[in-house]
């Protein structure tokens, strides 16, 4: 009797414990099926303008520049520019001493002189000469001149014209030997060959010029109001680039600011090592802010489209590139749903989307690294367009 009541003591307890448990699970799914609303910040949809470039680097060159060298051997007598200083095509920078040259110049100039004065003497003994050969003819026809007499005065009167041929020519020697030594004398006055900023200078007064090729030189001349930036398109990008296209970037060296250039030319070989292409961008400088030899980054407009819808990259879920698929949260109600959606076109931190959403959907943009398909969400910021 007592084991029996036993049994049914245990029995019931066993009941109550089965159904304490029951009441357990169902209370945790009800907390499961009641999840907090997570707070998220969205945007929206909205069709846009997407500028579609190919990402370049390179460093910037003046597009004139002139290394100026001395054309003779001398010693610097005088310089007459500093560095920083600009100056225009013609400008003096400095002379070279040519006290020998200007000694030729003398020389020359004299034996010119010369020459000339033997010219005019031949001249007038050609015009003596031809007036006793026209004086025998004529005593010849009167009879009281032998023919002896014609033939010697004629004779005289070639002769007195090769003179003159060769006295004219010894004119044109002595002053191609003037305009030489003139040549020379002017060369010891170095002058800018074009308009500029001297970059560099490199003699002072009393320094050994030289007039050898090997030599260094002697002053820098860059024109920073025209700059050519030369970049490297790789070999996918290479068919979207043309000359006239645009292109924007920025430097280190201001930071904020974004300048711009446009593409000029477009090599017609390709680099036989990596078989990438070299383009030469041009940029207007006139405020000449931007220098020779900075280092720029930016992209080569390549096509311009309008009502594109685009996301920032960090709103997109287990982001495909290269096959263009991706994962995007969009707020319907008060919860969220995840799209699958296609990628398009990459424009630097905003991507394309396709297909898979509309204009006028809300997604999310932040708070979305926890969330799941159909939970609920809270509202609690974000931009009311992109």
């Amino acid at each position: 009797m007592i084991r029996i009541f036993s049994l049914i003591i245990v029995a019931v307890l066993g009941a109550g414990s089965l159904y304490g448990c029951s009441r357990q699970g169902e209370a945790t799914a009800s907390q499961v099926s009641k999840r907090p609303p997570l707070a998220v910040e969205v945007a929206i949809l909205t069709p846009g303008r997407q500028v579609e470039g190919v990402r370049v680097t390179g460093t910037l060159a003046p597009k004139d520049q002139a290394e100026v060298k001395t054309e003779i051997a001398g010693l610097v007598r005088e310089v007459f520019v500093t560095e920083w200083v600009r100056v225009e095509k013609g400008t003096p920078l400095a002379r070279i001493d040519v006290s020998e040259t200007e000694a030729q110049v003398r020389r020359a100039q004299a034996a010119q002189a010369q020459a000339q004065a033997a010219l005019a003497e031949a001249e007038v003994a050609a015009v003596r000469a031809e007036r006793e050969r026209n004086r025998a003819c004529q005593l010849k026809a009167a009879g009281l001149a032998t023919q002896q007499g014609v033939d010697d005065a004629e004779s005289e009167e070639a002769t007195a014209r090769t003179r003159v041929e060769a006295a004219r020519a010894l004119v044109g020697t002595a002053r191609e030997e003037g305009r030489q030594a003139e040549s020379r004398l002017a060369k010891g006055l170095v002058r800018a060959p074009m308009a500029g900023v001297v970059a560099l200078r490199a003699i002072n007064v009393g320094d050994l010029a030289s007039d050898a090729a090997a030599a260094p030189s002697a002053f820098t001349i860059v024109d920073n109001r025209r700059l050519d930036l030369t970049v490297t398109i790789p070999a996918p990008d290479q068919a979207k680039v043309r000359p006239g296209q645009s292109l924007t970037f920025t430097t280190e060296a201001m930071p904020g600011e974004e300048f711009s250039g446009r593409v000029e030319y477009i090599n017609p070989l390709l680099d036989s090592a990596d078989r990438s292409l070299k383009v030469v961008v041009k940029v207007e400088n006139d405020d000449e802010r931007l220098k020779g030899g900075m280092f720029v980054s930016g992209r080569i407009i390549v096509a311009e489209r309008d009502g594109i819808l685009q996301v920032p990259r960090p709103a997109l879920l287990g982001w495909q590139m290269a096959a263009g698929q991706a994962g995007l949260f969009v707020v319907e109600g008060d919860t969220v749903q995840r799209r699958e959606v296609k990628t398009g076109a990459v424009d630097g931190d905003l991507v394309e989307i396709a297909s898979g959403a509309k204009a006028g959907e809300r997604y999310v943009i932040r708070g979305g690294f926890t969330l799941k398909d159909g939970d609920p969400v809270t509202v609690t910021g974000g931009k009311a367009a992109l």
